[in-house]
């Protein structure tokens, strides 16, 4: 521990009481590794104040101090974006402790949730009052909204109501010196220059922290039918997602994947059993909802637009789930497949997007271009077909030893990838952030104005470095103590 993260922890506890100062090495540890179990931190403490007035008390003696923090919630980051810094230079600023939903407002379709808020606690909330909160992901039992806000989470019903971002009327949030940024009214009309809500949405706590949301509600689903279909190849399932488009806006989700992820859960996740008798190279679940007890029942909508399909051949076979057990039970295959994916063993997994046309061909041609450069490994994907989103994973022939293949063999494969995504005009990030996992990767791929730009918004609102160090942006970071004699001192 420095002299200066002593002198913050103490102050922090002088200012917020000993609640707000973790330092036992126990209860640290759980929240030192990502989620994936790639990335380990060090810190001498965590600091878990219980409102935005504590982030502010924190954030701004931590620039006194020139202590760098990592902001954290539910710890579910894919990318190691709230892991800190191996060498103990930074501690961890818990938003856990901030779990209040401020105000429900279902006439007004809209809630006011702090960041420590559980996603799955969330949709309590908005069932209780008759709306729905609608995103939703694997992680909901521990993800938080303030996690979901700072990444500009995706999930399953980007397709009809878009990311987090889409769904954020609102945002409030500590800025690097201190200051409260109060941006929680929802206006719809806002013409006073840069929009900082939408600057701190998808920053991963670079430029900031996200201390409370405003956000977009539905109405409560009133029916909904889940349907598991399949087919022979992604071109079959975009043309049918095409068609049901052109005949509904009840759909919802549409997920696509592969034979051989569905066999990785059903090998590797306890009571899960296939949906379909039969092999199938590829598969389909699909969600339709009705918010109106008057519209057409979803699964009869279903039956009659599968219909055709099944007659045509575009698909091969389609059940439509019977109970809703059953229609949980389809989701749980598909909210188990990265969970079943790291029992399997060491893998290359890449989060990416290319234009929606574009990615029946991508997932195809990309698997087999992975097969045939590395020898013994086998490449696939799975994903969220309607919005382009692609879970890419090449895993290591069997047998290889995991710290060789994440040390030498990954990155090689990452690279890889990654070129084939920008050849097809896509991201390599879609839904998960950039974090550290994908740091060097967005340097070396990223076009000039985009990499000036983002270092200059960093440089000006986070000119120390502070916030969250060594994710999104590489900057360097400068603790007081190592700034020479003569320079200045905040």
């Amino acid at each position: 521990m420095t002299p200066a993260q002593s002198a913050l922890i103490e102050a922090v506890r002088t200012a917020l009481g000993p609640k707000a100062v973790i330092t036992d090495p126990a209860a640290i540890d759980p929240w030192l590794h990502d989620w994936r179990g790639r990335y380990h931190g060090a810190t001498p403490a965590i600091l878990a104040p219980d409102d935005t007035s504590g982030v502010a008390t924190i954030v701004r003696l931590a620039a006194e101090h020139r202590v760098a923090l990592v902001p954290q919630g539910g710890n579910t980051s894919m990318v190691g974006g709230a892991t800190p810094p191996a060498d103990g230079s930074a501690l961890i600023l818990s938003l856990r402790r901030l779990d209040r939903v401020r105000s429900l407002d279902a006439d007004d379709n809209l809630a006011i949730a702090e960041a420590g808020v559980i996603l799955s606690d969330l949709h309590d909330a908005a069932l209780a009052a008759g709306r729905r909160f609608p995103l939703t992901l694997g992680a909901k039992g521990s993800a938080t909204i303030g996690g979901l806000s700072s990444t500009n989470a995706g999930g399953t019903q980007v397709l009809r109501f878009g990311t987090m971002r889409g769904l954020i009327a609102g945002v409030e949030a500590v800025l690097p010196d201190g200051l409260v940024h109060d941006g929680l009214s929802a206006l719809k009309k806002d013409n006073r220059g840069y929009d900082l809500n939408q600057l701190l949405i998808g920053a991963e706590g670079t430029l900031g922290v996200i201390t409370a949301v405003t956000l977009r509600l539905v109405p409560a689903i009133a029916a909904r039918a889940v349907a598991w279909i399949g087919l022979a190849s992604p071109i079959d399932a975009l043309t049918l997602l095409r068609r049901l488009e052109a005949h509904t806006q009840a759909i919802e989700s549409f997920e696509l994947l592969p034979d051989d992820s569905l066999a990785a859960v059903l090998r590797h996740v306890p009571q899960t059993r296939a949906p379909l008798a039969g092999d199938h190279p590829w598969h389909v679940l699909i969600e339709a909802v009705a918010t109106d007890r008057q519209a057409e029942p979803p699964a009869t909508l279903l039956e009659r637009l599968l219909a055709p399909a099944l007659e045509t051949g575009l698909i091969a076979d389609a059940t439509i789930a019977a109970s809703e057990a059953q229609a949980e039970a389809f989701w749980r295959i598909r909210d188990s497949i990265s969970e079943s994916e790291r029992a399997t063993g060491p893998a290359a997994q890449h989060d990416i997007s290319v234009p929606v046309a574009a990615m029946p061909r991508f997932m195809i041609d990309a698997a087999a271009a992975c097969d045939a450069r590395f020898p013994g490994t086998h490449a696939s994907g799975f994903g969220h077909l309607g919005d382009g989103n692609v879970h890419f994973h090449v895993r290591a022939a069997p047998g290889t030893d995991p710290a060789h293949w994440y040390a030498e063999q990954a990155p090689v494969v990452t690279r890889f990838v990654h070129d084939l995504v920008v050849a097809a005009g896509g991201s390599i990030s879609a839904e998960h952030g950039i974090g550290q996992m994908k740091l060097a990767e967005l340097e070396r791929l990223s076009a000039p104005a985009r990499l000036a730009a983002l270092r200059a918004i960093k440089a000006g609102l986070d000119p120390h470095g502070l916030m969250n160090p060594g994710k999104l942006v590489a900057t360097p970071f400068a603790p007081l103590a190592a700034l020479a004699p003569d320079a200045p001192k905040p």
